[in-house]
């Protein structure tokens, strides 16, 4: 019996039954994080989307902070993705799909710093991914593109209650003006309902 639990332990150290997936991370603000998280969440190969705020000076900022604009954050959210079933080339390639990245420190109604476009670079793989991303993306808008390729400092998550936002209100008036049609016509271009 012994020898059959030694055998056992021996054959999982050597040949694991579970292997762990890959995970890797973006930081990256186009407005509303509510609605770049509930665009985000459609996307296959996307594990988590967390809202927060980044590339501002303030520790540990509140909602009502970064939106006073003295803080200098963005609305961001922070993107766990599986490499090796969605590309960072196709993250990013996604991210200027779903907002307009020519609108200086606005998307829509939403106006102001904390609502530019940004992408926050955790390494130099990621900047020049995101250099070559926007570059290629410029050939479809007739304005420039004037979003933000900047280093990732900090990200500080976001209050509970904006988490998970749209899936939490979908009668809410903002999300049902603003997120739901975005949110349909993403599902039609995916070819998809759920993830």
């Amino acid at each position: 019996m012994k020898s059959l639990f030694l055998s056992a332990l021996l054959g999982a150290l050597i040949f694991p039954m579970t292997t762990e997936a890959k995970t890797e991370t973006l930081v990256l603000g186009g407005g509303c994080f509510w609605c770049t998280e509930a665009a985000y969440d459609l996307l296959p190969g996307v594990k988590s989307v967390v809202s927060g705020y980044a590339g501002g000076t303030t520790m540990n900022p509140t909602y009502q902070e970064v939106c006073s604009e003295t803080t200098g954050h963005a609305e961001v959210i922070r993107i766990k993705f599986d490499p090796d079933k969605v590309s960072l080339r196709e993250v990013l390639g996604y991210f200027w799909e779903i907002h307009d990245p020519t609108t200086l420190n606005r998307q829509g109604t939403d106006v102001g710093t904390s609502y530019r476009s940004i992408i926050l670079y955790a390494n130099e793989e990621q900047r020049l991914a995101a250099e070559a991303s926007k570059q290629a993306a410029q050939a479809t808008f007739r304005d420039p593109i004037v979003t933000e390729i900047v280093p990732l400092k900090k990200f500080w998550p976001a209050e509970d209650y904006h988490q998970n936002y749209f899936e939490k209100n979908p009668s809410q008036g903002y999300c049902r003006a603003v997120i739901a049609p975005k949110i349909r016509k993403l599902e039609q271009k995916l070819g998809q309902k759920d993830k």
